[in-house]
């Protein structure tokens, strides 16, 4: 009987997981099987005890579920510090284990892109679940961050939770021109842009500046409207694209104990994206 993983989101028809995952399975010839499931925050809890109840391998958790999901199930120390989890192990029947792979992706991808984080002003916009991971892991890294969020509440919430790790400060959405000027990164990890409203952007490119790197972590489109504008204003833009391959590839190991297929991961979300 084959293993099923899935992810749980709403909404979730934009995945691109369930073809990154079972190209992986396929590569290793695994009995296995991922699938999407549009699961709401009010029915999250009787889906995680269903999909356990069931068997269920383990499962990916996105958008809005990542904090909700902290409820439900117990964390490894890292995700509890996040206070996010997007990656659940049902391998033991009478425990569910949260995890947090966003930051390890984020960190392995932008490094791809030769960008090293230590001592970099990054300017994050958004203060979510994968916020969460990204300023968490930058800045234990050694990075100084700014996190900007439209209720800048969360952004300062957030702000005080980091400096645990390292340095940050939380604002609101106001002066974030002057900011930017200041900044050597920008990362968005909001879901603006994202399809099917590709052409909506949180910030254009006049006010940006040459050199400034532009990380986004939406990868449908794999060039946003914000990469747009990053590469008209001179400045490095990077995609969503590795970081969500690699933070599928730590919870596939998280699920399996094997090493994915990395290139085969990537190579078939890059096809889809394509179509």
């Amino acid at each position: 009987m084959k293993t099923v993983f899935g992810v749980f989101g709403d909404p979730v028809e934009h995945s691109l997981s369930p073809d990154m995952h079972n190209a992986a399975f396929s590569e290793l010839g695994m009995d296995s099987i991922y699938h999407a499931f549009r699961v709401d925050k009010k029915s999250l809890e009787y889906a995680l005890n269903g999909a356990n109840a069931m068997g269920f391998g383990g499962v990916n958790i996105t958008v809005p579920l990542k904090q909700e999901a902290l409820k439900f199930v117990n964390t490894d120390p890292l995700a509890s510090k996040i206070g996010a989890v997007n990656t659940i192990d049902f391998r033991n029947e009478n425990d569910m284990i949260g995890y947090n792979t966003d930051g390890v992706g984020a960190r392995r991808a932008i490094a791809d892109a030769g960008v090293d984080v230590k001592n970099k002003n990054i300017l994050i916009l958004g203060a979510g679940g994968a916020s969460r991971a990204i300023c968490f892991q930058f800045a234990n890294d050694g990075a100084d961050l700014i996190i900007a969020n439209r209720t800048e509440s969360k952004a300062l919430e957030l702000a005080e939770d980091v400096k645990s790790v390292g340095n940050a400060r939380g604002i609101g959405f106001s002066n974030l021109e002057e900011l930017i000027a200041e900044s050597d990164i920008l990362i968005n990890t909001t879901t603006v842009g994202m399809h099917p409203n590709t052409k909506d952007t949180i910030i254009t490119s006049e006010h940006m500046h040459s050199g400034l790197v532009v990380f986004d972590i939406v990868y449908n489109p794999l060039e946003t409207r914000l990469l747009k504008e990053a590469k008209s204003a001179g400045a490095i833009p990077v995609n969503g694209l590795m970081m969500f391959v690699y933070q599928g590839a730590e919870a596939f190991k998280i699920w399996t104990g094997e090493n994915p297929p990395i290139e085969v991961m990537k190579n078939t979300v890059l096809e889809e994206l394509k179509s």
